[in-house]
């Protein structure tokens, strides 16, 4: 390790000092698989739509007629119950702990899908969207702050990002399953999915954080163990654990919603809550949910489920792309990058859809909607996609990280619905070149926003981030101010 004091002494000196290397233990890689099963869940609900609807619209195929105004509120209705699931999933991780709360989502997952599966009218399957989106508002509050809370800082990265992987990988499945199944047996699919997540979700632990602010030390020892590996010395993280909930009962307030407000947390709550709104406004769900409709209104020369199967593709690969390369280049430049490209190719897109509405020939072009649907997802999938959940487990301080999360949660659930349920009108008034084109110009606004709000997080604890983002960073001495330039792990 080279080790450089203070410029004023002028001395420069190497120091060889055998540096503990971050252990990522397999328990660890199965805690982050298991919560990551639910997120699979919660992409092919999110995706469901997309297939679903066409064959559902189908008067052929359905036993009841699904008009155009109740097909786009089995679209929107969804992100509407995430947004309640996302205001009650604060409180219910506060009061039964992480674990449990993203178990208790399994059994209403697998009871949303048979409501829709054996559908006899469309207000069953309304009704089984609104459950599975109350879920999904819960889990997608629940698996960043559980995961952000056990895995290790130098792996919380790649590990973190298991969630959106998995994710990927559900909205993938259900897109190649939607080609060959209609709505009903696609719904009988999604009910199969929770059942490993169920299964594995009893096998890991509470978070030890949760038992620390619960006073359950014996406890928190155990799940830190069990983490960590039998051979781990847990001590120095749990007294770490254990002063960080000293101070917070310290500061503690009794109205959380007031706390909330104090100067010190709405840094950290106002840059999740950004990232949130600048995650949908990129309009990334309309994508997701509208991508068949999307690529009939382009008259695409490549048929149009194709298109989808090739885009879910695409996302489900740039994940892992940024998994690899999230602890090593850091969050703010996967965030520039994909703002970048979702600028450019939002502002093509709309170019393309602007010429078509003018009556131009874009026929020798029909390839171009789908070239730029890929890099649009490439770079969301690379950085505005999975890193403002991350960053939401990461930066938010621990005495309020329910409350907060939830409010985050519910505003990103409020988002997605203003998109998913206005995508459609904003066509017929601004046509689709001025919806994307609109969303270009947000996403331009928020590249400004990660320049200048957003903090870099990666390789730091949960402790040093919030002593940061609370501005309760003591200056040193002189003397105690030597500190490491570069090391090689």
């Amino acid at each position: 390790m080279k080790i450089l004091m203070r410029a004023d002494t002028h001395v420069s000196f190497s120091v060889p000092i055998d540096e503990p290397k971050a252990k990522c233990t397999y328990s660890q890689v199965l805690a982050a698989l298991s919560v990551s099963l639910g997120s699979l869940v919660v992409g092919f609900a999110s995706a469901y739509t997309s297939p679903a609807l066409v064959s559902m619209t189908n008067a052929n195929l359905t036993s009841f007629v699904v008009t155009p105004q109740a097909a786009s509120w089995v679209g929107g209705i969804m992100p509407l119950a995430g947004l309640a699931g996302g205001i009650a999933g604060g409180p219910f991780i506060e009061y039964l702990g992480r674990r449990n709360t993203i178990l208790a989502t399994a059994v209403p997952f697998i009871i949303s899908w048979l409501l829709i599966a054996c559908a006899v009218n469309v207000v069953m399957v309304l009704c089984g969207r609104f459950l599975a989106g109350f879920c999904v508002g819960i889990a997608s509050l629940s698996l960043p702050v559980y995961l952000g809370e056990t895995v290790q800082p130098e792996v919380r990265g790649t590990l973190g990002l298991l969630p959106t992987a998995f994710g990927n990988i559900g909205i993938l499945l259900c897109f190649v399953a939607g080609t060959y199944m209609d709505w009903s047996m696609l719904a009988f699919l999604g009910g199969a999915l929770p059942v490993p997540f169920l299964i594995l979700m009893f096998l890991i632990p509470e978070t030890p954080r949760w038992y620390v602010s619960r006073g359950r030390e014996e406890r928190a020892r155990k799940a830190l163990v069990w983490l960590r590996g039998k051979e781990a010395d847990v001590e120095p993280e749990l007294k770490g654990l254990m002063r960080s909930q000293a101070d917070a009962d310290r500061q503690a307030t009794q109205n959380t919603m007031l706390e909330l407000l104090k100067r010190s947390n709405l840094k950290p709550l106002s840059i999740s809550l950004g990232l949130m709104f600048f995650q949908q406004l990129s309009g990334i769900n309309a994508v997701i949910f509208y991508t068949v409709q999307i690529f009939q209104d382009a008259g695409s020369t490549i048929d149009g489920n194709v298109c989808t199967i090739i885009v879910g593709v695409v996302n489900f690969m740039a994940t892992f792309i940024a998994t690899v390369l999230i602890d090593r280049a850091g969050r703010k430049i996967l965030l520039y990058v994909s703002n970048v490209a979702m600028i450019l190719t939002l502002f093509v897109l709309g170019g393309f859809f602007y010429c078509k509405s003018t009556g131009m020939d874009t026929s020798n072009v029909g390839w171009l909607p789908l070239s730029c649907f890929v890099v649009y997802i490439l770079g969301f999938s690379l950085g505005f996609g999975p890193i403002p959940w991350l960053m939401m487990g990461e930066i938010l301080p621990a005495k309020i990280r329910g409350s907060a999360a939830s409010v985050a949660t519910a505003f990103n659930w409020s988002c997605t619905f203003v998109v998913t349920k206005s995508f459609q009108d904003m066509i017929d008034v601004m046509g689709a070149h001025g919806a994307f084109w609109m969303f270009g110009a947000i996403c331009f606004v928020g590249l400004f926003f990660v320049i200048f709000y957003v903090p870099e997080t990666q390789g730091k604890t949960l402790e040093d981030i919030e002593r940061k983002m609370m501005g309760r960073v003591r200056r040193m001495s002189s003397v105690a101010n030597i500190k490491p330039l570069s090391f090689n792990m």
